[in-house]
């Protein structure tokens, strides 16, 4: 089940653009695919949204049925000020769920990256029978895949008001288009779309959303005090894992999808010669890969 190659000359699937209420909040999501298939859970990371599963929604739908949400204050979800939502991982990951009860989803593969692996991690672990496989891209669960790029944001969550002035950088235009370009060898650049980071800089300038991403930004820092949790998760579960990072991610780096490997040692890996947002380059390469994965995992 879901090993073969996409069907040529099919007429592509369609894809659904959705919302449903959860705790009184508007979460948009893209769905795919037959609901009786297997299903997929989707889960993006910042500064984008569901737009970053646009094509693989697609290129996977002949076989399962695929769930992107956009997080709270991201895409085309609410995006409450600061004052009347408290912005934490531990409190979006309820929104999730939430959404997966209205949808009535009982068993689903995960597809996280970025701020979509602690909180698809936090899934995981609260619902371990649950997840039927997970699918990891530059979603760190270990310490290791930390860069030099983070120094100024754990900087800011010990000291909100030192060097805000620096972390509002990253909410800038050249920093959102940064987190595409870099690492993409030279002959993948052409592949990028500047749809891509233009969207989510104009999600970004939307009046209170750069507080509601600082926030986030300081609220990042007590994933790491979770990962004991998500480690033993792993370990214990042993969830059938496919790995598709970015080797030249300079975000999340290559040594935190081996680290990976310490508590799944059967997990699939593969570093693609890409950055962070390996799906815009190689997102051929992954949708094969995924294809496969879980075209033996889920039989």
């Amino acid at each position: 089940m879901g090993t073969s190659a996409p069907r040529t000359g099919a007429v592509a699937p369609a894809v659904y653009h959705r919302t449903a209420v959860v705790d009184g909040r508007t979460v948009y999501f893209r769905e795919a695919g037959d609901p009786a298939a297997p299903t997929v859970v989707l889960l993006h990371g910042f500064p984008t949204s569901s737009h970053m599963f646009r094509r693989l929604i697609v290129d996977l739908a002949d076989a399962y049925h695929l769930i992107a949400p956009d997080h709270l204050g991201f895409g085309y979800s609410d995006a409450p000020p600061v004052t009347e939502f408290d912005y934490s991982f531990d409190n979006l990951t309820p929104v999730t769920l939430g959404l997966l009860d209205e949808l009535g989803l009982e068993r689903f593969a995960l597809y996280i990256q970025d701020y979509g692996a602690p909180i698809g991690l936090r899934i995981a672990s609260r619902r371990p029978q649950a997840v039927t496989a997970l699918i990891v891209q530059s979603g760190n669960a270990y310490t290791e895949g930390f860069t030099p790029f983070w120094d100024v944001l754990f900087a800011h969550a010990a000291d909100r008001g030192g060097n805000e002035a620096e972390v509002r950088k990253l909410l800038e235009p050249e920093a959102t288009r940064w987190q595409y370009t870099h690492g993409v060898p030279a002959d993948r650049l052409d592949r990028l779309t500047p749809d891509t980071w233009t969207l989510d800089q104009a999600l970004l300038d939307r009046p209170g959303n750069k507080d509601v991403q600082l926030q986030l930004f300081y609220d990042y820092q007590f994933n790491l005090d979770a990962y004991p949790t998500f480690q033993e998760y792993l370990r214990e579960h042993r969830p059938p894992t496919l790995i598709t990072w970015g080797e030249h991610d300079e975000i999340f780096g290559a040594d935190g999808a081996r680290a990976f490997i310490k508590d799944l040692p059967d997990a699939e890996q593969h570093l693609l010669d890409a950055g962070h947002f390996a799906l815009e380059t190689h997102g051929d390469e992954i949708a094969v890969l995924i294809r496969d994965f879980l075209g033996r995992v889920l039989r």
